[in-house]
């Protein structure tokens, strides 16, 4: 979701008028899922390199959070939405992480709409931690680490931060940049990548209707041939 900063900007107003009007427009593409029953939604918030932005601005997006949390999540249970938040929570406030395990285990039983949000996220992290728990699992079961170990064996998705989901099938960007910028390397491997110059506050319902409709005209090979998969289809 890029974008925020220089649609203040545009407008003349201080970035957090964009953060802000940014967090409206999650809940606009929260209910276009919910209308296309669309089952996951998940949306790169903050990243592990977004601390390095001025110390006032990070503030401003942890309060934020805060906020949404406190005010949105009787919304998303009640509309039978599961929220799930993915990344290094350690780093945040106790009130934070407070919030973030209350709203997560009040709306876990819901199936409508599967939302996450990567906060403190990284891709190369999320990697890195899911390795590091396959080791420790294989040591749990008894297996030497010194063994050798052939690439096959090494079964990572179990251990991934969206383990729970399937992978994603369309990755949006929003702003200009065509780049994923370290967001779910692993999973993205055959997303279809759509890049968009809208900045995320002006992403709305008829920009998610150019992206599924441009999605619909990939053909999803997977590796085979077009012959191959025609012939499933037909």
């Amino acid at each position: 979701m890029d974008g925020n900063g220089r649609w203040a900007k545009q407008r003349h107003l201080p970035r957090v008028a964009g953060h802000a009007r940014g967090v409206k427009r999650v809940r606009d593409i929260v209910e276009f899922c919910i209308a296309r029953d669309i089952s996951y939604l998940t949306l790169f918030a903050f990243s592990t390199e977004n601390w390095k932005r001025p110390v006032d601005e990070v503030n401003h997006l942890m309060g934020l959070f805060v906020s949404a949390l406190e005010n949105e999540v009787s919304k998303l249970h009640k509309n039978g939405i599961r929220l799930r938040i993915i990344g290094d929570l350690h780093p945040f406030n106790p009130r934070l992480q407070a919030l973030i395990a209350s709203a997560e285990a009040r709306t876990a039983s819901n199936t409508r709409l599967t939302l996450t949000i990567a906060a403190n996220y990284g891709g190369q992290w999320d990697i890195q931690r899911a390795f590091a728990s396959w080791l420790k699992a294989r040591q749990a079961a008894g297996l030497s680490v010194a063994e050798q170990v052939k690439p096959g064996d090494i079964d990572l998705k179990p251990y991934l931060a969206m383990a729970y989901a399937p992978d994603p099938d369309l990755v949006i960007r929003t702003g200009g940049e065509q780049r994923i910028s370290n967001f779910l390397l692993w999973q993205s491997a055959y997303a279809e990548l759509y890049f968009t110059d809208t900045l995320w506050p002006a992403f709305g319902a008829a920009e998610m209707e150019r992206a599924l409709a441009w999605y619909g005209q990939r053909e999803r090979r997977f590796g085979q041939t077009s012959q191959q998969v025609q012939a499933v289809a037909r």
